[in-house]
Formats: C-alpha cells, structure tokens, sequence
C-alpha cells in the first residue's frame, strides 16, 4: 500500500462518486433528461416491460381503476373547493350554487359524489380479490397492510366529505360520529372538543373537516405511491398463488396487461356514466337536501351505504365503548389476516373449505349493510349481533383452524402448468373473471 492511500492521520482514502449522471437506455433529449432524472427509464422497467404472471384475471384491473377513480375524485374535488365556503351559514347555499349556476357545476358535483361511492365498490371487490387469491400472505404482508392503511384513510376522507354540504345527515352524521370519540376513557370528551373547535357541531368543526377532508386526501396518494412501489418489490400475485418460475409463466404489463386494464376501465366508466346520468341521487339520502338545522333531529341518522356494515357492528352493542373498538377492530381484523391464517397455499381455488367460508363472509357483510340502514329494535338488532358475532369468529377462530385442519386440492408446479389445467377443467374457477 503506498503513501497516497493515506492522509497525514494514516486514514485510507477511497475513490468516491457523488453524482450518478448516465446509465441511461435512451439517446437524444430523452436519455439526456433519463441521464439526470431517471423517470423515462423507471417507466420503462417498472410499467413497460414489469413483468407480471400470465394468469391474471380482470380482478387484477382493479389497481388501475382504482387509481383513474382516485385522480378524478382530486380534479372534482379541487374544482368544487373553488367555489364551496366552508361556513356553516353559506355551505349548504354554496353548494347550491355550484349545482346552479356555475358552468357544469351540477356535472362536476355529481361525477364527485358518485365517484366516491364507486371507488367504495373497487375497494371492496379488490379486498375480496385478496382475501379469495392470498393476496396477504408472504412476501406481500407489508403491502397489505399499506392497503389496509389506505382503506381507514378513505373512510376518514368520506366521512368528512360527507359533512361538508352542511345538510341534515351532513350535520347529525357529524354530531353522532364525533361523540363517538367521547367514549374514549380520561381524554375522550377533550377529543371530542378539540374536534369540534367548540362546545358543539358547527362552524369551526366545517371549517376543520373542510381542511382534514383535503389534507387526508392527499395523503392517500402518498401511501398509495409506496403502496405501488411494495406491488413492484414483491410482484403480483395471481389466481394460482403459484410464483412464476420461468418466461413461460410471465408477460410484460405492456400491451398484454394495460390493454387488459383498458378495457375494464372503460367499462367501469362507461356503467359510471350511466349511472351518474340517470341517477345521480340514487346512493345519497333525501334529508342531504334539506339544510343543517340543529333543533330538528331527523327520525333515521343513516351514513352513506359504504359505512352501513360498520355502523350496524357499532349499534349491536350496547356499551358505547365496546361498540367504538367493535367497529375499528372489525377492519383492523383484516390487517391480522397474514399471520392468522396458517396455510402454505395462497389461493382458494386449491382451497374448497376456506372457499366456502370466505363466501359465508360475504354474505355476511351484505347482511351488516341491510341491517346498518335499519332502525336498531327488535330483530334486526338481534341479526346484527348474529352478523357481528360471525365477523370475528372468521378472523378469530375460523381462520386459523381452517388453515390447519384443510387439506388442500392438488396444485400444479407452475403457472404455465395451472393455464393448461384450467384448460382442461381440471380446476373451477370463478367464472365472471
């Protein structure tokens, strides 16, 4: 070793390389820009020529649509905040406003309104593709959970959203879910207040909602970035729950994925369309269109259909404490979901009694949203503690021993292996995808 390796403290000195200019697959302007900002040749590797399984169905397309719906829901939204005011006395006349007499206003409130709703309809059909196919299980656990993080912050969005047109389920939906807070043993009611920036639901608690409603917003699209960037790390599952092993099980996402995902967004968009056109008003509840009136106390406070599971576990139970963690911990269950469930096999098409129960599942949650629009008395109360009882015992109790005591069907060694047994049916598939 010579004396240039060493400074005057005998410290090794290494060759260092600070900037990371080059390395770039494209020529001219574009490998120039690539060259400093590698965002050309990220789009290349990770879209372009991403490699995904080749059994993906239209289930997979959700992702996509989900994130058209997510980009229109934030152009909607940042076009009505120009012209809504977030002050209790001018809220609900504002969006009055915006529905008559500024151009397209009527258009662009409804696309919003709805949008919401079916974004809750994606949201829902991409969990159940994940429950059914094991989306969860290892190396996806962390995006999973991403998702689930998504998935509360949606619902905090809607819930704000859904006060801002100061109308009477918009005011009493306010009253009734803050004081949920209030349930909270010590710092509950110093919560509640802090919420509502007052003694009680009105303008400092809209103007409030009005802020949170756009600053939770965009931090979806936060967590949505690393949720893609885990999808990326840890590739796609598929409906066989077998990993790829070679070429023969793989395709690049572009054009056999995207034009796949096209296709389904159009559809998806096109039913939009029909349905923000002919019955816009459909999802929402009348009383909306009545202005907040603190003193009268509609007959039935309803929250808006996508909520209605979770607020029927909510009313099941009595204690109002109880009732608050049955609520949260009824979702969070999903988050448990990776290391509750014991099975080496992923898939439910290789599983017949998981199958089954996650289809009981289901139809339990559809179940829950009947009853959560029902007036709590008499057998709806006892059908809500039945569904709620059911809930948890899928995550708690079934999950697990499933997962032990199930022998799965026989599966095949690769995905090229699964597409020819399919095929030849000797697997049953879903068949709508």
């Amino acid at each position: 070793m010579t004396e240039k390796n060493f400074n005057s403290d005998s410290e090794i000195i290494k060759p260092v390389h600070t900037s990371k200019v080059g390395g770039s697959p494209f020529k001219g302007v574009a490998g120039w820009i690539d060259n400093r900002l590698p965002i050309l040749r990220i789009f290349k590797y990770e879209y372009l020529d991403f490699q995904v399984p080749k059994s993906l169905n239209y289930f997979w397309s959700l992702g996509g649509i989900l994130m058209v719906c997510l980009i229109f829901l934030i152009i909607t939204g940042v076009t009505l905040g120009m012209h809504y005011k977030p002050s209790s006395s001018e809220a609900f006349n504002s969006v009055e406003k915006i529905m008559r007499d500024v151009n397209f206003g009527w258009l662009i409130r409804y696309a919003h309104m709805n949008l919401a709703s079916f974004f809750f309809i994606a949201v829902y059909l991409h969990i159940f593709r994940g429950l059914y196919y094991g989306s969860y299980k290892e190396p996806r656990q962390l995006m999973w959970l991403l998702g689930i993080i998504i998935f509360f912050m949606m619902m905090a969005t809607a819930f704000l959203g859904y006060t801002l047109p100061w109308g009477q389920m918009s005011y009493w939906g306010a009253t009734v879910i803050t004081n949920l807070f209030s349930a909270i043993p010590v710092v509950g009611k110093f919560i509640v207040t802090w919420l509502w920036g007052d003694y009680a639901v009105g303008d400092s608690t809209l103007n409030r909602f009005y802020v949170l409603h756009w600053l939770i917003a965009f931090g979806i699209v936060g967590i949505v970035v690393f949720h893609v960037i885990a999808l990326h790390i840890v590739g796609s599952n598929n409906p066989s729950g077998i990993e790829p092993v070679d070429t023969r099980d793989t395709v690049s996402f572009a054009p056999y994925t995207t034009s796949k995902d096209l296709f389904a967004m159009l559809v998806f968009l096109l039913i939009f369309v029909l349905f923000m056109m002919y019955i816009p008003n459909y999802l929402g509840h009348p009383d909306n269109y009545i202005p907040a009136n603190p003193l009268v106390t509609p007959a039935h406070i309803v929250p808006e259909w996508y909520f209605l599971p979770y607020y029927a576990i909510l009313r099941s139970i009595p204690n109002k404490l109880l009732g608050v963690i049955a609520m949260v911990s009824s979702i969070a269950m999903l988050g448990l979901l990776p290391w509750l469930d014991l099975s080496k096999v992923r898939s439910s098409v290789f599983r017949p009694i998981w199958k089954q129960f996650i289809f009981l599942f289901v139809l339990d949650f559809f179940l829950l949203m009947y009853l959560g629009k029902m007036p709590p008395e008499g057998v709806y109360v006892i059908l809500s503690r039945i569904g709620l009882a059911y809930w948890f015992m899928f995550f708690l109790i079934i999950t697990p021993l499933v997962s032990i005591m199930e022998t799965p069907l026989q599966m095949p060694n690769s995905i090229h292996e699964y597409e020819d047994w399919k095929k030849k049916g000797k697997i049953k598939t879903l068949k709508i995808f």
